[in-house]
């Protein structure tokens, strides 16, 4: 006789921690198109998880080197963006806090490196003409870093 299978839990999801490095320079910001879900293909700010016993920016400098080959120094957090997925059931998938550092360019023009297909520089108006084919958000935290202030 079998016995009845236990009912499955959801899994228990807990914010991660992570980054995005926001450098301007001569008006432009650095974006690079993800290689790698949650945002696969789609253009945002290097970033990435912050490792245990590290600073958000100390996480956002090496983010950045690691992504696009650039050197920064971290300055100032601009914001924190909640980033929540749900599954096809409502189910909560994923929740990112990722804080937005703002980093002074140091050197490097920025070339697509570990999980980023291209790297480029961008004004606000492309950042904006990208569309949907940005991640949630970068319009807002560009015209914060650029303009410090977000849309209405």
């Amino acid at each position: 006789m079998s016995s009845p299978s236990p009912e499955r839990k959801p899994r228990a999801v807990v914010p991660t921690p992570g980054v995005l490095a926001v450098v301007e320079r001569a008006g432009r910001l650095l974006l690079v198109r993800r290689a790698n879900p949650p945002d696969e293909g789609l253009w945002g700010f290097p970033g990435g998880r912050v490792e245990p016993g590290e600073t958000v920016a100390d996480a956002a400098v090496r983010e950045l080197r690691e992504e696009t080959g650039v050197d920064a120094a971290a300055e100032d957090v601009l914001t924190a963006v909640d980033v929540i997925r749900r599954d096809e059931a409502g189910a909560l998938a994923d929740h990112f806090v990722l804080v937005a550092v703002r980093c002074r360019w140091r050197a490097g023009d920025g070339e697509a490196a570990d999980d980023a297909l291209e790297a480029r520089w961008f004004t606000l108006d492309e950042i904006d003409a990208l569309g949907r084919g940005a991640s949630d958000r970068v319009g807002e935290v560009a015209r914060l870093a650029l303009h410090g202030t977000a849309p209405d």
